[in-house]
């Protein structure tokens, strides 16, 4: 039997496809952008990722060209989507998707902060408030667009949406739940008639059924199938958010195990209990053992984003050569970072390219690079952008450790960032904890993909994903590198709190 695995990504889409023991047969990726339409905002509209998700499921299918009927099953997870899709009745957006880059919700982030006791919202949802989650986004909908607002019939998530465009049901799991922050009871694992009525979100507005990751929400409906690829009455899995699904396909179920994934931005998480939770980190249901274990993890808003700025605001000589030579633009600059001795000579960046999520939670921190003079050349600046990228990373470790979450001292990785040597040297080295790359570096999809073949009785228990994992050898923190890092991340922290009411300022 064959299983599908779809992750809806902030800049892509990417589907894989699996056999049983988890060797992957095809997989195809889409890439699109996000709107951008002022400073700190950040908004898709559905349908770009139904089309992606779609037209993606369709290639792997083509090119595999496997029987149909042995496709089991297919689970997609997605992006965390802030507010969701605000839909009407007839399952309509009515407002583009204020996804979790986006910043704009600062009064009601500051109203939530001055009215309700950070301690009332802690206990009752295990986090916390920020423009990052998605109850301060709906706030603003209600606040801007209340036209918008009185027609909202549901908030919809990203996946769920394009699940709903599949088989025509309506549902969300606990991960996307949880995510959504200050309106989900983290104990009672439903949504929080108390926190509703205090926010002034009406519970109506959320989706009433709330699954499993690993349960079956419905069958792909025949005009779907026709579009996409899959036969009619092919199951559709819940799936999760795209950062415990990572996780997930890292191969992480146990206490201590975590997970760094690197992407456009850094979600690093661990697997625990729930009987230790950080203020200043996420926290929420797990993608197997939903009901039972809590995923808990800090992010970091720009990592792969800060490269990829990079490359279109000054790689356009590289573009051409990556092209003319068939190799990736990242592997050039890398190459000419790998010149570059750690610390970058002097350069310190704080990575705050979109305001900051954990643990700092700052709409308004801004992007710093600190420390240039006239002999650091462009290549100083790329290897200062990819460790301020670890020092972030290294930022939300250490609030798990202080919360008292247990960890080892391997650091799996996984993502589009993992596939740079030289980042992840510079991970093990900035942040003391040797990281272990996942060899296939299929991530989301392929944890999608297992949770596919849980839901349709492919696979008997979650421990089967450890046979499908493959790792790399572990790269080692350099001691030496470890205490010039040491001093540039005390910098860091310092320089963050030197500037940030000048960044508010601005």
């Amino acid at each position: 039997m064959y299983l599908i695995g779809s992750d809806i990504g902030t800049q892509g889409t990417k589907t894989v496809m699996v056999d049983e023991f988890g060797n992957v047969i095809g997989e195809a990726s889409v890439e699109y952008d996000v709107i951008k339409p002022k400073p700190n905002w950040a908004e898709q509209w559905p349908d770009v990722w139904v089309k992606a998700v779609f037209e993606t499921t369709r290639q792997i299918i083509d090119k595999s060209k496997v029987d149909r009927k042995k496709i089991a099953g297919m689970a997609i997870s997605g992006l965390f989507g802030g507010a969701g899709i605000p839909v009407d009745r007839n399952v309509q957006p009515l407002y583009p998707c204020l996804i979790w880059m986006d910043r704009r919700a600062v009064e009601e982030t500051e109203w939530v902060k001055k009215n309700i006791p950070k301690e009332e919202i802690f206990q009752i949802t295990g986090n916390y408030v920020d423009s990052y989650f998605g109850f301060p986004k709906m706030m603003w909908i209600r606040n801007n667009e209340p036209e918008i607002w009185k027609k909202i019939y549901k908030f919809l998530t990203p996946k769920d949406y394009v699940i709903y465009q599949m088989t025509g049901q309506l549902a969300i799991d606990y991960s996307s739940a949880g995510n959504i922050g200050g309106l989900f009871d983290i104990r009672k694992l439903n949504w929080s008639d108390h926190m509703c009525k205090v926010l002034g979100i009406p519970i109506d507005y959320l989706p009433e059924k709330i699954v499993k990751s690993s349960e079956v929400v419905g069958r792909i409906t025949k005009q779907a199938a026709s579009l996409c690829g899959l036969l009619e009455g092919t199951p559709i899995i819940a799936g999760g958010i795209d950062a415990p699904v990572a996780q997930f396909s890292a191969g992480a179920l146990e206490e201590g195990e975590h997970v760094a994934m690197v992407g456009t931005s850094t979600c690093w998480g661990t697997v625990h209990d729930g009987s230790k939770l950080a203020f200043g980190l996420v926290s929420y249901p797990y993608v197997v053992y939903d009901t039972e274990r809590i995923y808990t993890f800090g992010g970091s808003a720009t990592t792969g984003a800060l490269a990829r700025w990079f490359k279109e605001q000054f790689g356009e000589s590289e573009n051409v050569v990556a092209e003319r030579i068939n190799t990736s633009v990242y592997q050039l600059f890398d190459r000419e970072a790998e010149q570059v001795a750690p610390g970058s000579e002097g350069i310190v960046v704080l990575p705050y390219f979109m305001g900051e999520r954990s643990p700092i939670w700052d709409p308004f921190a801004k992007g710093v690079v600190f420390g240039l003079s006239l002999y650091h050349s462009r290549a100083h600046v790329y290897r200062a952008f990819m460790e301020g990228a670890a020092y972030a990373l290294r930022h939300n470790i250490e609030e798990g450790l202080k919360a008292g979450l247990k960890l080892n001292d391997e650091c799996w990785i996984v993502g589009g960032v993992a596939k740079s040597n030289l980042w992840v040297r510079i991970f093990a080295d900035v942040t003391g904890f040797k990281m272990r790359q996942v060899a296939s570096l299929v991530e989301a999809p392929f944890g999608d993909a297992f949770l596919a073949g849980l839901g349709t009785g492919v696979i008997d228990k979650p421990e089967r994903i450890k046979s499908w994992v493959k790792y790399k050898e572990a790269v080692e923190p350099d001691p030496e590198s470890r205490k010039i890092y040491d001093r540039y991340y005390e910098i860091f922290l310092e320089l963050y709190t030197s500037t940030s009411s000048l960044m508010k300022k601005l």
